[in-house]
């Protein structure tokens, strides 16, 4: 191993909890399923392609998803790059061309792939010099700009415009954006208004408005806010109305759970103060059993929480929000004892299938869920191996 990633794995054990840093990367793309009150057996689109980067070998990995039954079959594998680390993904969609973004975490780099009609990978140029550790991506709801979270001994967020026509980046004036110590997740709200980072290492959220003209990021008033022990994964409801944010780790504080729980917030839409996080009545929410929640998701429809942890046993958590407070209610049966990582946790747009990352050597576990119940029911087959077994670190992200 040489000095540098010797260094960087040290610097990253040091500010994040290893356990949750250890992840993997899927996208998958063009997910457009019936969704509805329909049972889990009901539910059936068209087949779609998915995305997930193997760290250790330094590859993107190409998956097809069957759309009657959420099963998941591997693909083509770009080749292999040596000290690269791929982690987050971005998927960009237009009419007529598409380009998938990997942040490469160890050599500090984005490349951008040109996507073809069979989902079939293939680099475009050089890859673009990036922050320090770059580390997850999002792409703004115009598809204009690229958000990438700097991780390795870093405090900011750099942004890219994308040139429609070959998808280059270009680095916006004033990026590198300040976003307080150990920015990790990233997420940008539905509208694009809002962008929030976790950061780890402090428990806090940082919290920006955004400008879709110029794609400068702005922290709003009072940012950054306390969540709880090891902030990680973040979640936001349709509406815009909610964050929800991941609190993995165990704490002495008398509000905290020592099994780790969920923070909920209200989003402050308008005014001088928008963007701003205020908790919600009766937050941080938790499980009566289990631990160590790492990864969120919000169903489409905007009726469920689904949180994840290592495990099998009380492994994921579900709950309903409440719509008039978005209070987190637990569901009849959670914590539900079934398998399901700390990677990611993800439901495709239309709400039918449930993708969970494992870094236990089984790649992606597949649910459907009861949409009356939010209770999940594991898909025939799952869980789905990816070859070369996840290995830290990485992401998972939806297109539409």
């Amino acid at each position: 191993m040489s000095f540098q990633t010797a260094a960087r794995a040290a610097g990253v054990g040091q500010t994040c909890l290893r356990r949750i840093l250890v992840a993997v990367v899927v996208v998958l793309a063009g997910l457009s399923l019936s969704c509805g009150n329909s049972s889990p057996s009901t539910r059936t689109g068209p087949n779609h392609n998915a995305y997930v980067t193997l760290p250790a070998d330094g590859s993107v990995l190409l998956l097809h998803i069957d759309g009657s039954t959420g099963a998941i079959s591997v693909g083509a594998q770009t080749p292999p790059l040596e000290n690269t680390t791929p982690t987050g993904l971005a998927l960009l969609s237009s009419k007529s061309k598409k380009f998938l973004y990997v942040a490469n975490s160890r050599n500090d780099t984005i490349s951008i792939f040109n996507v073809a009609s069979d989902g079939t990978l293939t680099l475009s140029g050089t890859p673009t010099p990036a922050g320090s550790g770059p580390w997850a991506a999002v792409i703004d709801p115009s598809g204009k700009y690229l958000l990438v979270t700097n991780n390795y001994h870093s405090t900011n967020v750099s942004v890219f415009s994308i040139d429609p026509g070959s998808g280059a980046l270009s680095e916006v004036a004033g990026s590198p954006f300040f976003a307080n110590d150990n920015p990790t997740e990233i997420l940008i709200t539905p509208s694009g208004k809002f962008v929030y980072v976790t950061n780890p290492s402090i428990g806090m959220v940082t919290a920006f408005t955004f400008s879709s003209s110029n794609g400068a990021l702005s922290q709003v008033t009072g940012s950054p806010f306390f969540s709880g022990a090891g902030a990680f994964g973040v979640a936001v409801d349709g509406s815009e109305r909610y964050l929800y944010v991941a609190n993995p780790a165990a704490s002495n504080l008398p509000s905290q759970s020592n099994i780790g729980n969920i923070s909920g917030f209200n989003i402050e839409p308008d005014g001088p103060n928008a963007g701003a996080l205020t908790p919600i009545p009766g937050s941080p929410f938790n499980a009566t059993v289990g631990n160590g929640p790492t990864a969120l998701t919000v169903d489409p429809k905007g009726e469920f929480v689904y949180a994840v942890t290592p495990g099998s046993s009380f492994s994921i958590w579900c709950f309903t929000i409440a719509s008039a407070n978005g209070r987190l209610v637990p569901v009849s049966g959670s914590p539900f004892s079934l398998t399901a990582g700390e990677l990611f946790a993800l439901i495709d747009p239309s709400g039918n299938f449930f993708y969970i990352g494992s870094s236990a050597g089984t790649g992606i576990e597949g649910y459907t869920y009861n949409s009356f119940t939010g209770a999940p029911v594991i898909i025939t087959g799952s869980p789905f191996l990816t070859g070369t077994p996840p290995t830290p670190p990485g992401k998972m992200v939806l297109s539409e």
